[in-house]
């Protein structure tokens, strides 16, 4: 049997804190091995525990989310953060996923999301919510192209803007009739031509670079 996905949880408020935790128990690919209350302690537990899974809140004391995310991928770059949003948080929330988080949940998301997002990220994969994505948009300022559209091949630009639907390697190859394997090697060439080092780095310079039109979001 394999073995569970190590989740560290971090939230200043006790309450939401314990409330995640229990949200998370029963999943038995998945094991709640670390809790923090502030930014400093998200960063020393994750060297402890060896998170693969971190679900970060943005607005913590001593350290703020954001850092304590750039902190804790610089020194490790395998372990995939989502960010658990509150409402109106769209510009820290872009911040963060700058800083390298995989995704975003709401804190009011259902238990069936909070344990698809953890399972999706935990294989390198992004966790992005259509209707928030759109939200952040507003927030985006434009940038020079810096790639020109026809750097990507025509399966790569479809790969690409249904990565920033949020969908899924298997959910890409049963659209495109192709193999998830190939979804994968597709993302691979698009993250070297990119420039980017993943997925969710990838559809926001597509975004800002005009090459998701806007009728893929």
């Amino acid at each position: 049997m394999d073995q569970p996905i190590r989740v560290l949880v971090v939230d200043d408020h006790f309450v939401v804190r314990k409330g995640v935790c229990a949200l998370l128990g029963g999943a038995a690919d998945i094991a709640v091995v670390g809790e923090a209350a502030d930014g400093l302690e998200a960063v020393e537990e994750a060297g402890r525990c060896d998170p693969q899974v971190i679900l970060m809140d943005l607005n913590l004391p001593q350290l703020g989310g954001v850092e304590a995310t750039r902190r804790i991928l610089a020194d490790r770059p395998q372990t995939a953060v989502v960010v658990l949003t509150a409402a109106d948080a769209e510009a820290d929330v872009l911040t963060a996923l700058e800083a390298g988080a995989l995704g975003y949940l709401a804190k009011t998301a259902p238990r069936d999301d909070f344990l698809a997002a953890i399972r999706r990220v935990s294989q390198g994969e992004a966790w992005l919510s259509q209707r928030l994505t759109r939200r952040l948009l507003a927030h985006l300022r434009p940038q020079p192209v810096q790639l020109e559209q026809d750097a990507l091949t025509g399966r790569e630009s479809e790969v690409l803007a249904l990565l920033a639907r949020g969908w899924s390697n298997r959910s890409i190859a049963r659209e495109l009739a192709i193999a998830e394997v190939t979804v994968r090697t597709h993302v691979s060439h698009i993250l070297d031509k990119l420039g980017v080092s993943n997925r969710v780095e990838a559809v926001l310079h597509a975004m800002r670079s005009g090459l998701v039109p806007p009728g893929s979001r």
